[in-house]
């Protein structure tokens, strides 16, 4: 890459101003993505409804989810890089409006294709949504303290909508029926459209020939939805068939690493992976988010198969998790990470992180909910409440402002990558574990419970290598 383009100055941004203002911004850009996080969650509770209404079998009813994360994981990097070149806020509300019909879609689904296309379409519209947003926020808070305060609310609401995701699919479902669980965002997308259209300032982007490379663009996407659809997919194949898809998706990968090498104007700059910050950061986030799905799935099935809750009752008994994080994030988040520094709090948030699993590594099968969840619901709540603002303001200090959009892109898709693949393990191991116990006799529920324990136990791992990885990796300069 020529140094005239590589030097050259970020795109032109409107600043923020009374006519644009900051917190509206703010306000905006956390509406959309609550919106995205809680479809994301809010189908899972809803799905046997589903099932018994349009007749999936098991394996086609998975694709209700699988539709929506391939789109959604495949597409974020992608459309976060141009993001940087057509411009964020038209990005984000052309994402707005995809997602708002596509939802309209859903809602009125009379049959399983529809369903599963519509929910593509919506992964689609989240992902040009979300791609963008970390990055709108980067330009409208410069300043570190502004900006770790900014975070943490954006970190408050994406976390808490995943929670927050569960109990309203319950309670819409059971109140009313699963098409509302998709309907209700007709009227959340159209308003946020309107604000994002009116609030946002306008920008242009750095121009799509600064960045097309359109064969690299085609490389990481079918790489990265290959890769989402491996994971997804991965019980219901076979390990040769799996090793297969995985073997062509880390060939797609190779394929785009090497035409980034050498493209006169790359997708992605190679040298942004040069920054430990951000690719520490990613590592370390992709790692924690495993563990963190794998406890909101398989924690909720902990209480509705070996407790005996219902649909309702397991979505409320998640409702402390995003209580805590908001209180949590938005009153202490930004001080104690101003305070202490990022890397501190990162370390201190695994630690409650991996305490919280460790405690669920006990799930009885006799157990209840005010002395078996409770209490690792909190810890794990305090520690991703503490965790990941921090983790966040680390992956995109490593950015240039240009690549701001690319960063946060990346960051949305090892989330998604993360979340997939700690779901898909955690809940085959679970699975395996349990099918082994009762081929040798031992009732159902003590073998699931068995089987639930012995996941959470793995997870409980994979957040102490999380906690080893940010402790040895991320440490800034000062701490």
């Amino acid at each position: 890459m020529s140094a005239a383009i590589e030097n050259s100055p970020s795109p032109a941004t409107v600043a923020p101003s009374r006519t644009y203002p900051r917190r509206a911004s703010l306000a905006v850009l956390c509406a959309g993505t609550l919106m995205t996080v809680l479809d994301g969650n809010i189908v899972t509770v809803a799905m046997p409804a589903i099932q018994n209404d349009l007749g999936f079998s098991g394996a086609g009813l998975a694709w209700v989810v699988n539709a929506y994360l391939i789109a959604f994981g495949g597409l974020l990097l992608l459309l976060g890089r141009l993001g940087d070149l057509v411009g964020r806020k038209r990005m984000f509300t052309a994402g707005l409006a995809v997602f708002t019909a596509a939802s309209v879609l859903c809602g009125a689904a009379t049959g399983q294709g529809v369903l599963i296309a519509a929910r593509a379409l919506q992964g689609a519209g989240g992902a040009m949504a979300s791609a963008v947003v970390l990055g709108m926020l980067v330009a409208l808070f410069p300043e570190p303290r502004e900006q770790a305060r900014a975070i943490a609310v954006f970190s408050a609401v994406g976390a808490a909508g995943g929670a927050l995701g569960t109990f309203l699919g319950g309670a819409l479902t059971q109140a009313l029926d699963w098409h509302w669980i998709f309907l209700i965002n007709l009227p959340i997308g159209v308003a946020a459209w309107l604000a994002a259209v009116r609030v946002l300032a306008p920008e242009r982007g750095a121009g799509l020939g600064r960045g097309a490379d359109y064969p690299g663009a085609a490389l990481v996407t079918g790489a990265l939805m290959l890769t989402v659809y491996v994971i997804v997919g991965a019980g219901s194949r076979s390990p040769a068939a799996t090793g297969l898809l995985a073997a062509a998706a880390l060939a797609l990968f190779a394929g785009f690493t090497l035409r980034q090498a050498r493209a006169a104007r790359p997708l992605l700059r190679l040298r942004l992976f040069r920054s430990r910050a951000l690719s520490g950061a990613n590592a370390v986030q992709m790692l924690m988010i495993a563990t963190m799905y794998g406890f909101q799935f398989i924690g909720a099935l902990y209480l509705q198969r070996v407790l005996g809750y219902g649909e309702l009752a397991t979505g409320t008994a998640f409702l402390p998790a995003p209580i805590a994080i908001g209180l949590l994030m938005l009153g202490l988040s930004a001080r104690t990470v101003a305070r202490f520094g990022g890397h501190r709090v990162l370390v201190a948030g695994l630690v409650l992180v991996a305490a919280g699993m460790a405690l669920l590594g006990r799930a009885p099968t006799d157990g209840s909910y005010p002395l078996d969840v409770l209490p690792p619901l909190l810890l794990l709540s305090a520690g991703f409440a503490a965790a990941m603002p921090a983790l966040t303001g680390l992956a995109m200090s490593g950015a240039r402002e240009e690549d701001a959009g690319l960063a946060s892109g990346l960051f949305n898709t090892t989330q998604v990558v993360g979340g997939s693949l700690g779901l898909a393990s955690l809940s085959a191991l679970a699975a395996a574990r349990t099918e082994t116990l009762v081929g040798r006799g031992e009732e159902l529920i003590p073998a699931t419970a068995a089987g639930y324990r012995l996941a959470f136990r793995v997870a409980t791992g994979i957040a102490v290598a999380a906690l080893v990885l940010a402790a040895a990796v991320l440490r800034t300069d000062g701490e």
